[in-house]
C-alpha cells in the first residue's frame, strides 16, 4: 500500500511473538495478574492481546491514560516500573510498562502488567495497626503510599479517556478560584493546552473537538490555542521545563 511504514511488518512480528508471552506472565502471577499489548499505532483500539481481568480491557480497546501520555513522548520514552495507581472502583494496582522498540529503535507499543494489591494493602494497614506506630513497617513491593496513587481511567472507549484527562487538567485548574475560561489570561489558556498536548491527548481522533466542547470554543480556536502553546514550547530557553506533572501512570 502506498504510504506504508516498511517497518510495519517488524513491528507486527514482534506483537505476534510477544502474544504467549501475555499469557503466560498472566498465567504465573494468577487472578490478580492482568497483562496487556498496545500497539501505538492505532491509539482508540490499542489493545491487541490482553490476559487477566484487573481493568477490565479486550482486544481492540483504547490506551489509557498511561500510554497516551507514553504516545506523547515518542521515541524518548521510557519504561515505568513498578508505579502504583487506582482503578475508578478504588482497587489498588501495581503496574509496570515496557515500552516496545523496533530495530530502528523507535516505539510502537507496549507490554504492560498490572497487578492488584488491593487485598495486600489492607493486611499490611491491619499488620501496621497491631505493631503500632512506631512499630516496623514490612517491605509490600509498593511504589508509593497507597493514599497517593493517583485514579487512572482504564476502558476501552478512549473518548472516556481523554474525558479524564480533560476533568483533570480543564476543570481542576478552574475549580474553586471563581473563573472560567473566558476570564483566564493567555499564559494559563496556552498552559492548559500545553498540558493535554504533553499527555498525548491531541494524538487521539476527534480530541480537539472534545476539548473545544468542554471551554465552549470553536473548533478553529482550539486548533488556534494549539499551535500557540507548540510555538511557545518550541521557543522556550533550552534546559526549562514548566510542565504542570499531573497523576503518575
Amino acid at each position: 500500500m502506498a504510504g506504508a511504514d516498511p517497518r510495519d511488518t517488524e513491528r507486527d512480528a514482534i506483537l505476534r511473538a510477544l502474544a504467549p508471552v501475555v499469557d503466560g506472565i498472566a498465567a504465573t502471577f494468577g487472578p490478580v495478574c492482568e497483562v496487556v499489548l498496545h500497539d501505538y499505532r492505532r491509539p482508540e483500539r490499542s489493545v491487541v492481546a490482553v490476559a487477566g481481568t484487573v481493568t477490565g480491557r479486550t482486544v481492540g480497546g483504547a490506551m489509557s491514560e498511561i500510554g497516551m501520555r507514553m504516545l506523547a513522548r515518542g521515541d524518548t520514552a521510557e519504561p515505568e516500573l513498578n508505579y502504583v495507581t487506582r482503578t475508578g472502583d478504588g482497587r489498588l494496582v501495581k503496574s509496570s510498562t515496557m515500552v516496545l522498540r523496533d530495530s530502528t529503535g523507535a516505539v510502537f507499543g507496549a507490554l504492560c502488567v498490572n497487578v492488584d494489591v488491593t487485598e495486600v494493602d489492607r493486611v499490611r494497614g491491619l499488620l501496621d495497626a497491631l505493631a503500632g506506630p512506631e512499630g516496623p513497617i514490612g517491605p509490600t513491593g509498593l511504589a508509593a503510599p497507597p493514599a497517593d496513587a493517583p485514579v487512572t481511567t482504564f476502558g476501552d472507549d478512549i473518548d472516556s479517556v481523554v474525558e479524564a484527562l480533560l476533568d483533570a487538567l480543564l476543570d481542576a485548574p478552574l475549580r474553586g478560584r471563581d473563573q472560567t475560561w473566558a476570564g483566564l489570561d493567555r499564559g494559563r489558556r496556552l498552559a492548559l493546552f500545553r498540558g493535554l498536548d504533553e499527555r498525548g491527548v491531541f494524538a487521539v481522533r476527534r480530541a480537539i473537538e472534545q476539548v473545544a466542547a468542554r471551554l465552549g470554543i470553536s473548533r478553529a480556536s482550539a486548533y488556534s490555542y494549539l499551535a500557540q502553546s507548540r510555538a511557545a514550547a518550541a521557543d522556550a530557553p533550552a534546559g526549562t521545563d514548566d510542565t504542570s506533572q499531573g497523576a503518575q501512570p
